[in-house]
């Protein structure tokens, strides 16, 4: 049986503790920083959209940053780079689907 990986990996702006990322524009921020790696690699002006391998959204209310797995065939750095910024800062990622909001039970 062969497992199919996943081709995109959500990071999210939520810690594992439950907590709202901050700044509020690290999405925008991260994704600026990865805009030159994209397909046929950088061209002029490349620099003022998002590469489509790295892409900031918001999923039920919360910032995430969507990364393709093609970046990491394209540029292992970059793909490290991402990836370490979320475990660095505790983020929670998910694979292959949108990450749904957890509900917060009351007693």
């Amino acid at each position: 049986m062969v497992l199919k990986i996943a081709d995109e990996v959500f990071i999210q702006g939520v810690t594992r503790e439950g907590r709202t990322f901050r700044p509020s524009d690290w999405a925008e921020r991260l994704a600026g920083v990865m805009s030159s790696f994209r397909p046929g690699g950088a061209q002029p002006g490349s620099h003022l959209n998002y590469s489509p391998w790295c892409i900031p959204t918001v999923i039920e209310g919360v910032k995430c940053v969507i990364v393709n797995r093609a970046l990491r065939d394209y540029e292992p750095m970059a793909w490290d780079f991402v990836m370490n910024f979320a475990k660095d800062n505790e983020l929670k990622i998910s694979e292959g689907a949108p990450p749904v909001r957890e509900e917060r039970r009351t007693a």
